[in-house]
């Protein structure tokens, strides 16, 4: 049979029998090119071809040594019920990756821009370098606990392979509306005449505190309150939200160039916060509507 015969007919087929080694390898490179995520399980010297080319290979520790070195998972006991929780736990760590992945990629986009946009009509830095740093800091504490966040079922129900084109659009749509905010904020602030240290202290929090409260809207394409978020990613973003808005009445504020707000001020980046989550879950809802994971 040819290579693209055999594509065309593999699916259709759930058993073969007496093949050679090179056969199981050409099955399963055939299952691959037809869109399949292919495991394989060999103990064998003549299954190390067909262990190198699946996706994964599985062996056993009872197998030879070159099958072993082949595979990507050795069972250390009869039980094939571990591939099941295998299985299980890699698609929570690639769903949790998607995560961090579309977190940090829209937000990076965004920032980019914002920070671009405002140097050009700004007669001073928008934030200082100090400044800047302390935010990528803060930032980072909630999503490093995405890792032990729930999972959608949805992405448990299927495996799911990196998709650049989904992750592009994804960072492109969600970076446009969050540079699109700190506009908005910048216009606030110039409206209100505010002082340079409290220019920088107002974007400084807004950014803050949206960056950390976004991680609920993007961890789940679907509603914002119908997945709970694990405890460790509710903890971290309700401390950073805190240790955020603190930050300017402590004493260390006139170390990082921070000024106490007005509460005038606090008002409309609360607004901006607000009207920011609520245009990120009905944009989300449009995205997952009409792009598909």
């Amino acid at each position: 049979m040819s290579e693209t015969a055999l594509i065309n007919q593999v699916a259709q087929v759930n058993l073969f029998a007496e093949i050679e080694p090179n056969q199981k390898e050409r099955i399963i490179v055939a299952l691959k090119k037809a869109g399949f995520v292919v495991g394989y399980m060999g103990d064998g010297i003549n299954d190390v071809s067909a262990l190198h080319a699946a996706d994964v290979g599985i062996s056993v520790d009872s197998a030879a040594d070159v099958a072993k070195q082949t595979a990507q998972i050795v069972l250390l006991e009869k039980n094939l019920r571990v591939l099941l929780a295998g299985i299980r736990e890699g698609r929570v760590t690639f769903a949790n990756t998607l995560k961090y992945v579309f977190m940090a990629t829209s937000a990076n986009f965004g920032n980019m821009f914002s920070m671009a946009g405002a140097s050009l009509f700004l007669p001073f830095l928008p934030l200082l370098p100090k400044q800047i740093l302390l935010t990528n800091l803060l930032t980072d504490f909630p999503e490093m606990t995405i890792a032990s966040d729930n999972v959608d079922p949805e992405m448990l129900g299927k495996p799911h392979r990196w998709d650049i084109g989904f992750i592009r659009k994804f960072m492109i749509t969600f970076g446009i509306i969050s540079s699109v905010f700190d506009y908005l904020t910048f216009g606030v602030l110039l409206w209100l005449q505010v002082p340079v240290e409290q220019f920088r202290t107002g974007w400084f929090c807004e950014s803050v505190i949206s960056a950390a409260l976004i991680v609920f809207v993007v961890r789940s394409q679907n509603s914002l309150f119908s997945n709970r978020p694990g405890k460790y990613l509710m903890i971290t973003t309700a401390t950073i939200v805190a240790l955020t808005s603190a930050l300017p009445y402590t004493p260390l504020a006139p170390f990082i160039g921070f000024q106490p707000l007005p509460a005038a001020i606090i008002g409309w980046l609360s607004l901006i916060v607000l009207l920011y989550i609520l245009t990120a879950e009905l944009a989300k809802r449009i995205f997952y509507r009409h792009v598909n994971l």
